[in-house]
């Protein structure tokens, strides 16, 4: 399998190979898109060109999108009722960039479409790396605390808890990152139950691609 993958930074993409791999229970071949994205903002707004470029330039299978949440709805499973859309999830958001980008695509190398994945790291991707680690941080803690206006922790506690600073360098990120994750073994299970809403999302778009479902 050849896929794609677009985060919000090298450190992230580097994590989230290791994650797929996992989900999908042996290795892939990684293509390159044609643009990088830094931060939420920019990954929504290259993310039509990429999937252009993948599905034109290149016999890539899948392209796998995730992002952190950050103060944003959470993405829940009211939000896959068919027709609903909910403007600011970014879930919501990243289907629907997929939807219209390939709408209209002619079939290219032998395929109609490339998959798509899609996932969403409540509040953070450290918050992901902390998954066994902390039992305390979990996407419940965090939906609890946005509705009580009073967050169990905050993303720049999640990078201390991870990095030991707020600001590591993208070497050492990318390093504690991979770590961090490795530690499953292949084992994604404690993720999928902590982490439903937004790492769930991610697993069940990853395993449906049997069926070619988008």
């Amino acid at each position: 399998m050849k896929l794609a993958i677009l985060s919000e930074s090298p450190a992230d993409e580097a994590a989230l190979r290791v994650l797929v791999e996992y989900v999908l229970g042996g290795p892939f071949t990684t293509v390159q898109s044609a643009l990088r994205a830094r931060g939420w903002p920019s990954v929504e707004q290259v993310l039509p060109s990429i999937i252009r470029h993948l599905h034109f330039n290149t016999d890539a299978d899948g392209l796998v999108v995730v992002v952190d949440s950050d103060d944003s709805p959470v993405h829940t499973p009211e939000h896959d009722a068919p027709g609903y859309y909910h403007p600011y999830c970014r879930v919501c958001r990243l289907r629907a960039v997929f939807r219209r980008t390939i709408k209209n695509l002619p079939q290219a190398h032998g395929r109609d479409r490339v998959l798509r994945a899609v996932g969403i790291c409540v509040p953070a991707l450290e918050a992901w790396l902390l998954c066994g680690r902390d039992t305390s941080i979990t996407e419940q803690a965090w939906l609890d605390g946005q509705a009580a206006n009073r967050p169990p922790y905050t993303r720049r506690e999640l990078k201390w808890k991870v990095y030991g600073t707020e600001r590591p360098s993208l070497q050492f990120e990318l390093k504690r990152m991979v770590q961090e994750v490795s530690r499953h073994h292949g084992d994604v299970r404690r993720l999928e139950n902590d982490f439903p809403h937004g790492f769930g999302a991610l697993a069940r778009d990853l395993r449906s691609w049997g069926k070619a479902e988008t």
